[in-house]
């Protein structure tokens, strides 16, 4: 595969940068200052494997230019035949090159390595739905055992046959969330429940939604987002009324909050005192913004758990597992429910790389 202008341009670009952090990170003052170093070094180490790779690229090329300048020249049959194999293989690594450096820049997701929340409640189907939701607990427990995940339960609310009503927990691991972020949707399950005495088939529903655990708020506060006034500070007068303009109010102008402070008669300590409160303030501000977003992205996750909506058919008396995203059908449901679902999984990292390779020149 011939490398497009495009994509030479953007890693020509790649490794510019890469070399600049490299003398940034040499810098005694980037040394001495920890927070610039420790992002800098976050930056260059995610950007070197596509900066060596990209190099490797570059060395086969000169390589390449050079053996077909050499057989321009050479007039030996078996000289010549030797330099077309070598030109061969060259053009062949060229390629290995370009398609490992294509996904070498597809772009990350910051949350890969997650931990991940979890929910899983019954759809259609009554007591067959929650009965399957308890299930795919076990299998979600069961894939977390083999990767050496924690699960901790959060809030486990079953039915009184043992099914489940609402079931939240959190697995805990290195790459949880790359892995199980695929499980957000609507399953459905086709079997002949143990309460059916005629043995027909039920299809029944179980929404999953997967989200990443938030990380904590971090309270960055702009000083140009600030708008600060003194006044003098109120009272009944006597020794304590303060004749200088020592109270403080701080607005914080994108959220509007405000906070004042007149307790010290230092207008220096007043400060500190009214920065610690809108600190608290915009900690809760934030938070409160995450925890509507978590809940909003949840909705859109679950829908409505109507059987039309499913993402996975986990078909019981055929024993397969379909997944409907990508087309792809396990038949080895019985070791799926017991948490081997690695080659699905892998099946959909592919498709998703694949998708994003798309938008890669």
């Amino acid at each position: 595969m011939k490398m497009s202008e495009g994509l030479l341009s953007r890693l020509y670009k790649l490794r510019a940068r890469y070399e600049e952090l490299g003398g940034m990170l040499a810098r005694p003052e980037v040394v001495s200052d920890q927070s610039a170093f420790k992002a800098l070094s976050k930056e260059h180490s995610e950007l070197q494997p596509a900066a060596e790779k990209f190099e490797g690229y570059l060395a086969h090329k000169r390589d390449l230019e050079e053996c077909e300048k050499l057989l321009a020249a050479e007039g030996d049959h078996d000289m010549r035949d030797m330099l077309k194999e070598e030109l061969k293989e060259l053009a062949d690594a060229m390629d290995r090159d370009t398609d490992e450096l294509r996904i070498a820049l597809l772009p990350k997701d910051p949350d890969e390595d997650n931990n991940v929340i979890m929910e899983i409640r019954a759809g259609a189907g009554g007591d067959e739905a929650a009965l399957f939701g308890t299930e795919l607990m076990k299998m979600y427990r069961h894939y977390a055992d083999r990767k050496r995940w924690k699960v901790e339960e959060i809030n486990m609310n079953y039915t009184e046959l043992g099914g489940a009503k609402e079931l939240t927990f959190m697995i805990t691991g290195k790459g949880a969330w790359g892995d199980l972020k695929f499980e957000s949707g609507v399953h459905r399950v086709q079997r002949v429940p143990e309460t059916e005495s005629q043995g027909r088939i039920h299809t029944s529903t179980v929404t999953v939604a997967v989200l990443p655990e938030a990380k904590d708020v971090e309270v960055n506060i702009n000083e140009n987002d600030l708008k600060i006034d003194t006044y003098r500070s109120g009272g009944a007068g006597g020794q304590h009324v303060n004749k200088t303009e020592s109270a403080i109010r701080i607005t914080h102008i994108p959220t509007g909050i405000v906070v004042e402070c007149q307790d010290e008669r230092s207008q220096i300590k007043n400060r500190e005192k009214a920065m610690k409160v809108l600190k608290s303030r915009l900690y809760e501000h934030y938070r409160s913004q995450a925890d509507k977003e978590y809940s909003e992205a949840r909705r859109a996750q679950i829908g409505t758990g109507d059987r039309s909506e499913r993402i996975r058919t986990y078909n019981f008396p055929q024993g397969r597992v379909t997944d409907h995203r990508i087309g792809f059908t396990l038949y080895a449901l019985d070791r799926f429910m017991l948490g081997e679902m690695d080659e699905m999984i892998a099946a959909l990292k592919l498709a998703l790389q694949n998708k994003l390779l798309e938008n890669i020149e």
